[in-house]
C-alpha cells in the first residue's frame, strides 16, 4: 500500500514537471498593449455634479402636486448611464432620460411630488448610475400645511 501510494505520487511529480512550457512565449505583444489600454480606461468613471442635491418647495397645500428639475453636469471622463433612480416613498416619482451623458454634457432629473403628508416632509430620491460610488442621492422637502378646518 505504501509503495502504491509513493509510485503514484512520483508519476504525479512527473507529470507536472513535464509539462511546464514557457508561457510568455505564447503571449502576443498586440494583445498586451489591448488590455492595457483597457485596463487604464476602467478607473475612468463618469461624475454626477448637481447644480443643486436639495430643493425647498416651501409652504405648500395638503395635495398639492409640485415638480423641481435637477440639473446635473457629467464632468468625469466616462459617459454617464442613470440605470435607475428610486424614492423613498410613492408619494414622491423621479423621471430620467436613458441616454448617456457624455463628458462635460448636462442632464435634467425631474422630481414629482404629490403633497401627501402633513407639517414638514423630506423626501429623498437614489440614483444608481454607472458612477465611482454606484449611487447618487438627492432631496426635496415642504412644509404641508393641512386644509382649513381638518382636525388631527
Amino acid at each position: 500500500m505504501k509503495k502504491g501510494i509513493l509510485v503514484l505520487g512520483v508519476l504525479s511529480a512527473m507529470i507536472f514537471t513535464s509539462c511546464k512550457e514557457d508561457a510568455t512565449s505564447k503571449v502576443k505583444e498586440e494583445n498586451v498593449e489591448v488590455a492595457a489600454a483597457r485596463d487604464a480606461k476602467a478607473t475612468e468613471y463618469p461624475v454626477m455634479s448637481f447644480d443643486e442635491t436639495e430643493f425647498d418647495f416651501g409652504n405648500i397645500d395638503k395635495g398639492t402636486a409640485v415638480e423641481h428639475k435637477f440639473t446635473f453636469t457629467n464632468t468625469g471622463k466616462a459617459p454617464l448611464v442613470i440605470v435607475d433612480a428610486k424614492s423613498s416613498c410613492g408619494c414622491t416619482v423621479p423621471q430620467y432620460s436613458k441616454d448617456p451623458v457624455a463628458p462635460g454634457e448636462t442632464g435634467e432629473l425631474l422630481v414629482k411630488y404629490n403633497g401627501s403628508g402633513t407639517n414638514q416632509v423630506t423626501k429623498t430620491v437614489t440614483i444608481k448610475a454607472n458612477t465611482e460610488a454606484g449611487k447618487e442621492t438627492i432631496r426635496i422637502k415642504a412644509f404641508v400645511a393641512a386644509p382649513a378646518g381638518a382636525t388631527k
